[in-house]
């Protein structure tokens, strides 16, 4: 058999071997291949609960039978189990459209996986390759998939999702995956627990009036503007000392600090922006390391809360104005910037940047947001981008950091 542009294809062995793992496997097996000089085409190994699964495809020998005979010497040795298929060339390239398919549940039951699978073999799409991400705090499986575009995957995928009340999100298979980037984030309710004005409206004994109007802006029922000025409006009076007192009482969301220092390990950028106060937002990215925060600054006299607003709003277009600024300023292109958020407020700065993931967020948001992730966990993102928990793991105990981890 040949190729038009390559010439005669050649004839190849595909050796697998399943057995219980141990040390020295994968050394005895190519030292038994190493006598009859074959040219290694592909290999692919897991190890699940001590059992491993271990495929090599190289070119066909000469003397076939000779050679055939020492792999099945060798696994007997090891006392695992092998197959010897003979065929002709390399594996089949993978189709045009190339995705990942992340998918995220607390738990993760098979029907669910059952119902991912079948949704994208009625897209005509083939999954090529599966590994874990995560165990814990919940179950992270990346598909490699290919035959269907990206985006038809993400429609057929949303819709399943919902069904198995599970996360899904679908990517394009790039090098922009692995290319450093910018994170941008918004605070409330996404980087933080929580909203600050509500917290500083308890001050003043206007939390629920607050509150009321939060929601209604959130669902994108009221001009973000208008209500964020009708709020602050209902601080006036609240001493400033309120502020120190609302950012000791701040709760992170779990895993922010994770996925901060994990991807400033691999040099990502950070920055925080926020419909809510530079006096808080300010303090939040030095105590976290992050590079750049855009907020709206409260207006204070006497020492006391003016129920004003010093400048401009930044508003849905003002979010989605610093995103392109800041990443600009260190010369990223948008499309490799990624936003996180989880109101209306967020929705410009979503589509703006290259991936927009909807945390936790309004059906709004989630249905206009690229991906969504609807568990509690912020470093469940790192999952998103093929960065493992024994990943984060590693690199946290090499810093003597320790991460809680499930008995196994």
């Amino acid at each position: 058999m040949t190729d038009a542009n390559l010439g005669p294809r050649p004839e190849t062995l595909l050796i697998t071997l399943t057995g219980t793992d141990r040390p020295g496997v994968t050394s005895a097996v190519f030292t038994a291949l190493s006598s009859a000089g074959v040219e290694v085409l592909d290999i692919e190994q897991i190890v699940l609960r001590g059992r491993l699964i271990l495929g090599v495809l190289v070119t066909a020998p000469r003397k076939l039978p000779k050679i055939i005979e020492t792999v099945q010497s060798t696994a007997s040795a090891l006392g695992m189990h092998v197959e010897v298929e003979q065929g002709v060339g390399d594996n089949k390239a993978r189709g045009a459209g190339r995705s990942h398919v992340t998918v995220i549940g607390s738990p993760l039951h098979a029907s669910a996986m059952a119902a991912v699978a079948g949704r994208i073999a009625d897209a005509g799409a083939n999954i090529d390759r599966i590994e874990r991400m995560a165990r814990y705090p919940v179950t992270a499986i990346d598909l490699h998939v290919s035959g269907a575009s990206t985006e038809a995957l993400r429609t057929v995928l949303a819709s399943e999702a919902a069904r198995q009340s599970i996360d899904i999100a679908v990517q394009p298979a790039s090098l922009m995956r692995r290319g450093t980037r910018l994170i941008v984030m918004d605070v409330d309710s996404t980087l933080i627990q929580g909203e600050v004005i509500e917290m500083l409206a308890a001050h003043a004994g206007f939390e629920p009036e607050v509150a009321e109007i939060t929601e209604a802006a959130m669902r994108g029922e009221i001009d973000f503007e208008e209500s964020l000025r009708r709020r602050v409006a209902l601080l006036e009076g609240v001493p400033a000392t309120a502020i120190d007192e609302v950012y000791d009482a701040i709760v992170l969301a779990p895993g922010a600090r994770t996925m901060v220092r994990t991807l400033r390990r691999l040099g990502y950028r950070f920055a925080i922006v926020s419909g809510g106060f530079s006096q808080i937002t300010d303090r939040l990215a030095e105590d976290l390391g992050i590079h750049f925060a855009r907020a709206n600054e409260l207006e204070i006299a006497d020492g006391r809360l003016t129920g004003r607003i010093v400048g401009p709003v930044v508003d849905r277009a003002g979010k989605a104005a610093a995103l392109r600024e800041f990443a600009a300023e260190i010369g990223v292109p948008v499309a490799a910037v990624i936003a996180i958020g989880d109101g209306a407020n967020d929705l410009d700065m979503l589509n703006a940047a290259g991936l927009g993931i909807a945390y936790n967020a309004k059906p709004l948001v989630r249905d206009a947001a690229d991906t969504s992730v609807n568990v509690p966990y912020l470093d469940a993102i790192l999952y998103l981008l093929g960065i493992s928990r024994e990943e984060i793991e590693f690199a946290d105990a090499e810093a003597g950091i320790v991460t809680p981890r499930p008995p196994v």
